[in-house]
């Protein structure tokens, strides 16, 4: 029987392409099955096949487990019991002891058949998967299979993926026997091996499909620098030329719109604007906004933003309908992006003005006339006139060479005064504050001085009143008051499982 055992692994392996290891693990999942059927009190049992001989062990086992605990005594051990047979035994581990092997002839052939054709089905979809991911595709290409709970498993040859609801396009209703597209986003751990999951809503979906329609993309002539989308209604790409003699956009967009319309066509009806890249972050946006036209743009690299104002014609065509233009022009570019009109800009403009006025007037102690020139010559902080090259304050006609050199001296004293009185501000600073991972003395400071001095109080405020009080990002506000609250997460959660040990 040893060599026949041998005989049916070499075989099975064989003629479903699986190692041998897999059959051999098989055989032992069935025979530890027909091994457990045997006793009545449902005992945890293992097999061991000797992968040389064919010959095989049964083994009954018991997991240690704490004597509170010892709730099934079929196959578990108290640990006060597991010490007196073995001292060095610790909690999870496993007491083995010799059982008399089963016949292999005498196995509930259906259940050990069940068990061995699971097992190597298995292994043969999990080797088929290997075998795709080797590839490096990235895009699937199948037909619905079936439907299950909404989610769509999708054939494409030998491989099964999976669809989620929530990965399809809102508006389109695919059906069983639909030839179908959608890219791999993850690949699952599953009971019954890796799985594949899809998606026909990423914005990698549509660069792909690009690339299929484009020789040119694929030869590395024209290049996608990012995508955006709404899924099914509209999206945008930018594209770059490596090629000074080739339009990518009239490239992508093909002849009379045949390579775009094949895309859309296959985005369910899905519009999408074809964007021309730039590495000046400014046009960039201004592509990206088309067609609208901007009147002016001003760039804030500190908080990665953008103020772009349009005339009241162009407003409701660079927003967009439920403002969808301007938040997809966002996504591609990566700049956050502050439409406005004229009339708003310039009062904007002249709020900021105001400010910078107040500011100038009475930390330089100026009058409104000299700080209205400095703001002209565009100075909008007290460190550009403090530290801006003296040559450069000297081209300002109004000033002569004293002047400077006051305003200058002025403003260094003024922040030498603040970071004075910053220091003294972080002395009363609470440690649980300092210490937050995130923090520095320059934050602590300022949030000092408008009396937030400890952990909880910087855990109370909302992101946008610690932007308006830092003048920091909202991404870096909002991580910092997370990190400021996660004690009162953990608080809850020890007083819930507190409650639940009572």
């Amino acid at each position: 029987m040893n060599r026949e055992l041998l005989l049916l692994v070499d075989a099975l392996a064989r003629e479903k392409n699986v190692p041998k290891e897999i059959v051999f693990s098989a055989l032992e999942a069935a025979l530890a099955s027909a091994t457990k059927k045997k006793y009545a009190d449902n005992i945890d049992a293992r097999v061991s096949i000797d992968r040389e001989t064919g010959d095989y062990e049964s083994f009954r086992r018991w997991t240690v487990v704490p004597d509170e605990e010892h709730e099934e005594p079929a196959h578990q051990i108290a640990i006060t019991d597991a010490a007196e047979r073995d001292p060095e035994l610790k909690l999870g581990d496993v007491v083995e002891e010799p059982l008399e092997p089963v016949e292999f002839g005498r196995i509930g052939a259906q259940a050990a058949k069940q068990v061995i054709l699971q097992k190597i089905r298995d292994a043969e979809r999990e080797q088929i998967l290997n075998d795709f991911l080797e590839r490096g595709e990235s895009l699937v290409t199948g037909t619905v299979k079936r439907a299950e709970r909404g989610n769509l498993i999708v054939e494409s040859g030998r491989v099964e993926a999976l669809l989620p609801r929530d990965q399809l396009i809102a508006k389109e209703n695919l059906r069983v026997g639909d030839r179908v597209r959608a890219y791999v986003t993850t690949i699952e751990t599953q009971t019954r091996g890796p799985q594949l999951i899809l998606s026909r809503v990423v914005p990698e979906l549509l660069v792909r499909l690009f690339e299929l329609e484009v020789p040119e993309i694929e030869e590395g002539l024209i290049e996608i620098k990012a995508a955006a989308r709404d899924p099914g209604i509209r999206a945008k790409i930018a594209v770059k030329s490596n090629d000074p003699r080739l339009d990518p956009q009239g490239t992508c967009i093909g002849m009379r719109g045949s390579r775009v319309t094949a895309v859309t066509n296959e985005l369910a009806g899905e519009r999408v604007d074809i964007v021309l890249y730039s590495d000046d972050p400014a046009k960039f946006v201004v592509n990206a906004l088309s067609p609208a036209e901007i009147s002016s743009i001003l760039v804030d690299e500190e908080k990665h933003a953008m103020d772009v104002v349009v005339d009241e014609e162009n407003l409701a065509m660079a927003i967009g309908r439920s403002g969808q233009n301007v938040r997809l022009a966002s996504e591609l570019t990566g700049w956050e992006i502050n439409l406005m009109g004229v009339e708003e800009s310039q009062q904007k403009q002249q709020a900021e003005s105001e400010k910078i006025r107040a500011l100038f007037m009475d930390r330089l102690d100026v009058d409104q006339e000299v700080a209205d020139i400095l703001i002209q010559e565009g100075f909008s902080t007290l460190e550009e006139i403090a530290y801006v090259p003296l040559n450069e304050m000297l081209e300002i006609e109004a000033f002569d060479e004293e002047t400077v050199n006051e305003l200058r001296s002025r403003a260094r004293n003024a922040l030498l005064t603040e970071a004075i009185v910053r220091e003294e501000g972080v002395e009363n600073v609470s440690e649980d504050l300092l210490s937050l991972d995130g923090m520095d003395s320059e934050t602590a400071g300022l949030l000092a001085e408008k009396g937030i001095t400890n952990r909880d109080a910087l855990a109370d405020l909302a992101v946008d009143e610690l932007t308006e009080l830092t003048g920091m990002t909202g991404e870096r506000a909002q991580d910092l008051i997370m990190k400021a609250r996660a004690h009162w997460f953990a608080a809850e959660a020890e007083s819930a499982q507190a409650e639940k040990t009572q």
